[in-house]
């Protein structure tokens, strides 16, 4: 597809494929693929930063490629590794036949390291990508890897460029469309930062959150959704150990509309914990401090806001 023409083409096209961003966050998107540079999303786990690559993938019709970051990943998970065992296979296969009498073994060798026997991750599949729209390239979670591969990291996305030894160097035709994430369980480095353009990812407020509500689970009435997003909204005021993110407030919704529920209630709060908490001490608290408190301010919140 062509690059978008106006930050309202971005925010028009994400929100017919189901994800309604801000003006901030479109903008940067808007940037991103007309600039051609990476865009590095910071913030909160479940505010719906990796969301931003899975709808830019819908949009654009790229393929999805998804590197997940952990703490020692290195090249070989990242970028490329030859096919040990395919190339085993090949060179048994060329002395039963008897190819490798007739070639020679330094020929038969030759063959092993072509791109027949190259397994190509996600850095390198981003990167020699070569018919259709360009891929989205999702670097998920960045701050879990260490220092050594983001400075690699960084040389990848400053030219577009892979070099294998063994069969030269793999240029982008067209860069891809590059998303990296971070909860900032660390700083990135300020290079790798400079490398991208950079957007702080907020919960969204409380009218965008039953819009997204609204959207991504039209069978529930307007009035539970605003009760949902005013829950939630009261939830995050709690401090507790895992705030709820978006994600779970459309888990949240979802689940009470396949219950039947119509509007919320100690009693619903209290058995559909499971959904919107994930830690026993948060769900604890609720139940046991701030069930009445979460349901009088959902109710008030749903109808001041009306």
């Amino acid at each position: 597809m062509a690059n978008p023409r106006s930050v309202n083409e971005v925010s028009a096209a994400l929100a017919q494929h189901g994800y309604l961003p801000d003006e901030g966050l479109a903008t940067a998107i808007f940037l991103a693929m007309t600039l051609q540079r990476p865009l590095l999303l910071e913030g909160e786990a479940g505010v719906g930063k990796t969301e931003v690559a899975k709808v830019l993938t819908r949009w654009t019709q790229g393929e999805l490629i998804r590197l997940q970051c952990y703490e020692g990943i290195d090249a070989s998970q990242a970028v490329y590794e030859w096919d040990y065992a395919k190339q085993l296979l090949h060179l048994r296969a060329a002395e039963a036949t008897g190819e490798a009498a007739g070639r020679g073994t330094a020929a038969i060798e030759g063959e092993l390291y072509s791109e027949r026997f190259l397994v190509k991750r996600a850095l390198l599949r981003a990167i020699a990508h070569r018919e259709g729209p360009p891929p989205v390239l999702l670097i998920d979670e960045i701050d879990r890897a260490d220092d050594e591969f983001e400075a690699f990291l960084l040389e990848v996305l400053s030219d577009y460029q892979i070099t294998v030894p063994e069969l030269g160097t793999f240029s982008a035709v067209t860069p891809p469309i590059v998303i990296l994430t971070s909860n900032r369980t660390r700083d990135v480095h300020d290079a790798l930062k400079r490398r991208c353009l950079y957007h702080w990812v907020e919960h969204p407020d409380f009218e965008r959150e039953v819009a997204i509500v609204r959207l991504r689970v039209p069978d529930v009435s307007e009035q539970l959704a605003r009760q949902v997003a005013g829950a939630v909204e009261a939830m995050r005021g709690l401090n507790l150990y895992k705030p709820p993110g978006v994600a779970e407030t459309i888990d949240w919704a979802t689940a009470l509309g396949r219950l039947g529920a119509t509007t919320l209630d100690e009693y619903v709060v209290r058995t559909t914990l499971g959904t919107v908490l994930k830690y026993r001490e948060d769900q604890d608290r609720v139940r046991v401090h701030a069930a009445e408190t979460i349901v009088r301010k959902a109710l008030e919140r749903a109808i001041t806001n009306a």
